[in-house]
């Protein structure tokens, strides 16, 4: 599915259904129909050991009963769902027509299900909200409403984003002061060279340009250099916790925004803090600043 289609759950009457019993199954022989087919989530395939073609039993019920038979045609990978993490996916896919059959209360004439709602992918998710107000105008008993926020997962990131943005402001400002500290015992050792070239007639003004030039090519380095560390060891951090929550979510990944927002803070940042440690510096006499 694509990612960026936008999910849109419409709900009527409430019935829920539940699958809570998976049965092995053997081999039908080759008078009896074909089963229908089923898809299989990877972890339960390798939980349970089954492999395409292999012919399962679902039932609804907890004692076993009344179990159809299904074939096995393709094993699938779960969607990622950061909600879930840690929780290992053992789910089927099947047809609705098959699912209807296997969940209906034997009271219940066929075609007269209730569903609790049922998810709808928009091709263009800008037409979201004016698909909604359609379904809530014109489909009397429905309730249409953007799936994001329904769950709780919308507000559950929200509160993630706004944390990460916490910790990215404080190690932002810790950052910058430790390294306005750094380039002060810097500039601080550079002062006997300072001051020959002010004695020598280079102008204030002149020395903080070289010291600003220098400060943009060294902030751009190391933000250079970070991007590439980042980007060198984006494979092996998602492939390490990939492993160890046996999940296709990716966990990192830097995207050319992400790098941009890094060089658009680390480099002025680190001018800034150049030029101003220079600047006190700079202030002073050339005659002071040669004196030993």
């Amino acid at each position: 599915m694509d990612t960026h289609r936008r999910h849109v759950r419409v709900t009527g009457r409430v019935v829920a259904f539940t699958l809570i019993g998976i049965l092995a199954g053997s081999a039908l022989s080759a008078q009896e129909a074909q089963p229908p087919s089923i898809l299989v989530a990877r972890q339960l395939a390798a939980l349970e050991g089954i492999a395409i073609g292999d012919e399962v039993e679902l039932t609804s019920d907890e004692s076993g009963g009344s179990a159809r038979r299904f074939r096995v045609t393709d094993i699938y990978e779960p969607t990622a769902d950061p909600m879930r993490l840690g929780v290992a996916s053992r789910g089927v896919r099947m047809h609705l027509t098959d699912l209807l059959a296997l969940t209906r209360d034997a009271a219940t004439p066929a075609g007269t299900e209730n569903l609790d709602g049922i998810n709808i992918a928009l091709q263009d998710p800008d037409d979201a909200e004016a698909f909604i107000d359609e379904v809530n105008t014109r489909v009397v008993g429905a309730f249409a409403t953007d799936a994001t926020g329904a769950s709780g997962a919308g507000s559950t990131f929200v509160v993630l984003e706004r944390f990460h943005l916490a910790i990215a402001t404080v190690t932002i400002v810790a950052a910058t002061v430790f390294l306005l500290a750094l380039t002060v015992m810097l500039v601080e050792e550079r002062r006997a060279t300072v001051g020959v070239l002010r004695l020598i007639g280079f102008p204030a003004r002149r020395i903080l340009v070289l010291v600003l030039i220098e400060g943009l090519l060294l902030a751009g380095a190391g933000a250079f250099f970070g991007l590439g560390l980042a980007v060198a060891s984006e494979g092996l951090i998602n492939r390490f916790f990939q492993w160890r929550y046996d999940t296709a979510l990716v966990f990192v990944h830097v995207t050319p925004t992400v790098a941009a927002t890094c060089l658009a803070f680390a480099v002025p940042l680190g001018a800034i803090a150049t030029v101003a440690a220079s600047w006190a510096l700079l202030r002073r006499s050339g005659l002071r600043l040669a004196k030993r």
